[in-house]
């Protein structure tokens, strides 16, 4: 019956001469409903979510073909279990190239919300590289070339950006040096597995546009350009400019692709090593910039070099004491990216940073085995001297830190088992491995164990974990997903951590735990119910006037309930109810929820209008509530709301014409009894924060 139905679907394919090319892709605003899917609920604004989903977004413009994906192209998707995996790649094996996407409903495990949600990032095309010409000419005639110009601004006054003015003693106030409007532009061509090239400038809001060698400012704040060339017959990948590397479980190297803890609680576990990518996102900090080179030494072994040289931002300082250990160091990395006061530009890339390295690798013909060793060796102009504090005590100190790891993941049968090990020159060690199992066709389950002493030190890596950075930290992670029925699927995790330091704001060693509920029912395959409830309790100092306050336990719930349909094809409803209830040991309860409505229009064939209207109510900052926006193309919105008052924005996109797009966002948030919005530079008079944002897209 399998057989009669594949050849009835190639068949279908044949007829109507796609060879692939009849399947319509989804549209760029899906990939909102993924992101939410995958995100089991932003806590903090200071995760880089944007990065990962410019990585989404890449992987939607130049899509992964299907015919040509290898085991690990295939686990950085993250929506694959690795059953599904094996199937495809069994199914690949046995029965040719695939020629259409329809043909995944005949592989075992591929159900039709898998498909629906894969389908925006994968292709099925023949060879990619025969024919394909010279590089120089399809550069220039890229499928995908696009230039982005982006405009943003708040449109209340704030006194960061009012003329500067006398304070007691006849010192003028600190102002923000350039204006308030925030600019970016962006250009890349790209081809999946051939090549992309990409140039990326912006100023943020208050940075000054200036030109000044000799403070290496020329113009906007921050560039960015990457070229990389791949499949080169044994030459895999060379990267100039700016670029990332991910390698095994992204203990020392790991790019945007990390999701971390979240709903989708079996697929996003284990990391995938995806090598070199080039780097086009606008974050300061979280790229290589020099050149890396990955080559086939044989048909099973590749050898990755890189070598990567930057200024970082940084706080300098000197000492007086002729017996103090460094003259000049710098108390920390600065992340925020911002260069908006003296003081901020005083710390811009004011310390010069030096790292090599490399990865050798082997992988099996059949892609069930992998392996291999990692060295990253980092250097700095000026040693790094944390502030005297407790929870400082085992901090990378120094000038110098040489990191060396060993991965590995194993296929056997329906499991997979991975990990990495790790050492820095501290001595302290890190490691993760986990266990992905396929029980049966409806139950997955994971367990994953993480162990980072206090005194390993990884610059560039991001393996799983409760902190924001992988030190001081033990941690044992299960998860299982079900599918009882046909639509309805249950996911669930378990997190027990424990870190054996102290750490910021939390004066002696604690521990805590992190759990998670999803239910999940697809009426239509076009509409998506779940709700979801979480609870994490971790340990923070009590907000006492003793010199040594003691850890107390905060209980963090949360219950979210989301709704999206599609009645008719013109037509999108979305709806998101969710609340927060949070307390401190036997501190009073405090409480925070809002009720977002987004609706989407098209009501012609060029124009999309998506809007918003919510209301928010919290107790307090701890209980503010972060919700996912529509934003336009490249950009990411998830604004945190607390206190009291509505949220609404509208977008609009215009295809102009055949080559150009634009896009219009307005944005306002209105607390209700409240006299100002914000605090310090970023002070508002009244009750009201609005934002416009316009962005035009030229496609070449």
């Amino acid at each position: 019956m399998r057989q009669l139905l594949l050849s009835a679907l190639l068949l279908g394919a044949m007829v109507h001469g796609a060879q692939g090319q009849e399947y319509i892709r989804p549209t760029v605003p899906d990939l909102d409903r993924l992101t939410q899917e995958l995100f089991a609920e932003i806590q903090s604004d200071q995760v880089p979510y944007e990065d990962l989903y410019e990585t989404l977004l890449q992987y939607y413009q130049t899509p992964l073909n299907l015919n040509t994906a290898a085991r690990e192209d295939l686990r950085g998707l993250l929506l694959l279990s690795e059953s599904q995996i094996t199937h495809l790649l069994d199914h690949r094996q046995k029965n040719g190239a695939l020629l259409s996407l329809y043909e995944l409903q005949t592989i075992e495990g591929f159900d039709v919300r898998t498909i629906y949600r894969v389908a925006p990032f994968v292709t099925v095309q023949a060879d990619p590289s025969a024919g394909r010409g010279p590089l120089w000419q399809r550069v220039l005639k890229g499928d995908n070339a696009a230039l982005f110009l982006r405009y943003e601004r708040v449109l209340q006054d704030r006194p960061g950006y009012a003329p500067p003015d006398t304070v007691r003693g006849g010192r003028p106030a600190t102002r923000y040096l350039g204006s308030p409007d925030k600019l970016l532009l962006r250009y890349r061509v790209s081809r999946a597995k051939d090549f992309s090239l990409g140039v990326t400038a912006e100023k943020d809001a208050g940075e000054a546009f200036t030109w000044s060698p000799a403070s290496r400012r020329y113009g906007a704040d921050f560039y960015s350009a990457h070229f990389l060339v791949q499949e080169r017959g044994r030459l895999k990948a060379l990267a100039l400019g700016d670029y990332q590397l991910q390698f095994g479980q992204g203990l020392l190297l790991s790019s945007g692709l990390a999701v971390g803890k979240g709903a989708e609680t079996i697929t996003t576990l284990r990391r995938s090593s995806v090598g070199v990518r080039p780097y086009s996102s606008v974050l300061e900090n979280t790229f290589f910039r020099g050149a890396a080179a990955t080559v086939a030494v044989t048909p099973t072994v590749r050898a990755t070099a890189f070598v990567s040289r930057k200024r970082v931002d940084a706080n300098l300082a000197q000492t007086q004491d002729s017996l103090a250990e460094f003259n000049e160091f710098t108390s920390g990395l600065l992340l925020t990216g911002f260069h908006r006061t003296p003081s901020e530009l005083a710390d811009r890339q004011a310390l010069r940073e030096t790292v090599l390295g490399g990865n050798l690798s082997y992988a099996s013909r059949s892609g069930d085995l992998t392996a291999g060793i990692t060295a990253v060796d980092t250097h700095f102009d000026r040693p790094l001297l944390r502030r005297p504090e407790p929870y400082n005590a085992y901090e990378l100190r120094g000038d110098h830190n040489l990191a060396l790891s060993a991965h590995y993941s194993y296929v056997w049968r329906n499991l997979l088992l991975f990990g990495e090990t790790a050492r820095s020159s501290s001595g302290g060690i890190g490691t993760v491995n986990g266990l992905l199992a396929s029980l049966t066709p409806a139950i997955d389950a994971s367990v994953l164990y993480r162990n980072y002493a206090r005194n390993f030190h990884t610059l560039y890596g991001n393996a799983l974990s409760e902190n924001s950075r992988n030190i001081n930290e033990k941690g044992l992670y299960l998860g299982v997903k079900l599918r009882p029925a046909p639509r309805w699927e249950v996911s669930a995790y378990y997190d027990r951590f424990a870190f054996p330091w102290l750490r910021y704001q939390v004066g002696a060693p604690s521990a805590g735990h992190d759990w998670l509920v999803r239910v999940t029912f697809t009426p239509t395959k076009t509409s998506l119910l779940y709700a979801q409830l979480r609870q994490r309790t971790k340990a923070y100092d009590a907000d006492t006037l003793r010199p040594d306050p003691l850890p107390v336990p905060a209980q963090r719930r949360s219950l979210l309930v989301f709704y999206d349909a599609s009645p008719t094809p013109v037509l999108s409803l979305r709806t998101r109810v969710q609340g927060t209830h949070y307390q401190e040991d036997a501190g009073p309860q405090r409480r925070g929820y809002v009720l977002a409505q987004d609706i989407t229009v098209a009501p012609m064939a060029r124009v999309r209008v998506s809007a918003r209207y919510a209301l928010f109510d919290t107790d307090d900052y701890d209980t503010r509530q972060y919700v996912f926006e529509q934003d336009v193309l490249y950009a990411f919105s998830v604004p945190a709301l607390a206190g009291r008052g509505t949220r609404a924005y509208l977008l609009t996109q215009l295809d102009l014409t055949r080559h150009l797009t634009l896009w219009l966002r307005y944005a306002e948030t209105h607390y209700r009894h409240q006299a100002t919005v914000g605090s310090g530079l970023e002070q508002i008079q009244g009750p009201r924060r609005s934002e416009v944002k316009a962005q035009l897209r030229y496609r070449f």
